[in-house]
This record gives C-alpha cells, sequence and structure tokens, in this order.
C-alpha cells in the first residue's frame, strides 16, 4: 500500500514556474515507478510525466517536455515536478500516481490531487 500527498500547487502568471512536491508512505516507494498526471475541467484526466523507481528514466507528455522536469528522492520517499515557462492550458489538478512502471500510464496509486491555476 502507498499513500501519496501532493503540495505546492497554487495561481502563477503566465511564464511563471511552480515545483510540485509528492510525499509518499509506505516502504515500497523506492520500488515503485511514479508519475505526475493532471485533469483539466471538462476534460479526461492525462499523462504529463513518469520517472522509473531509481530515477535513471525519464518520460514526458509533448505537451510539458521541455517545460517540465521529474525526480525522485527515494531516502525521502518524494516525487517532484519541476514546471517552468506555464502556460494557461496547464491549468487543472495535478497528481501524484504510482504506476506499473515508467513505461506505461496504468496506475496503482493516486495521490488526492492539487490544483495549479495558470492566469494570463
Amino acid at each position: 500500500q502507498v499513500q501519496l500527498v501532493e503540495s505546492g500547487g497554487g495561481l502563477v502568471q503566465a511564464g511563471g514556474s511552480l515545483r510540485l512536491s509528492c510525499a509518499a508512505s509506505g516502504r515500497t516507494f523506492s520500488s515503485k515507478a511514479m508519475g505526475w498526471f493532471r485533469q483539466a475541467p471538462g476534460k479526461e484526466r492525462e499523462f504529463v510525466a513518469a520517472i522509473s523507481w531509481n530515477g535513471g528514466s525519464t518520460r514526458y507528455s509533448d505537451s510539458v517536455r521541455g517545460r517540465s522536469t521529474i525526480s525522485r528522492d527515494n531516502a525521502k520517499n518524494t516525487v517532484d515536478l519541476q514546471m517552468n515557462s506555464l502556460k494557461p492550458e496547464d491549468t487543472a489538478v495535478y497528481y501524484c500516481a504510482a504506476i506499473f512502471s515508467y513505461l506505461s500510464n496504468t496506475v496503482n496509486y493516486w495521490g488526492q490531487g492539487t490544483q495549479v491555476t495558470v492566469s494570463s
């Protein structure tokens, strides 16, 4: 069992940056691939970024590649998403998730989400 709690969301102007953090509980965190997903109003939840269990491999959606960096600290049981050059279309609830593998969008556990709002 893995419990996930996101933080770091908020209101930011277009062009700004935010760093989202996900704190995980459970002894198996360091063996799990992790990901970030987001859901904008009226849209389906979509994949944003993923990282392998040891942090050695990452994957990004086309919409955030080059603007975002996913990282993890297995000693602290955290996974972060640094987002730069934010755009209004990045506005969404962002969810941390434990996933089957960093190449998969199959989610084993979800966090409760954190709101990111980007103003134009």
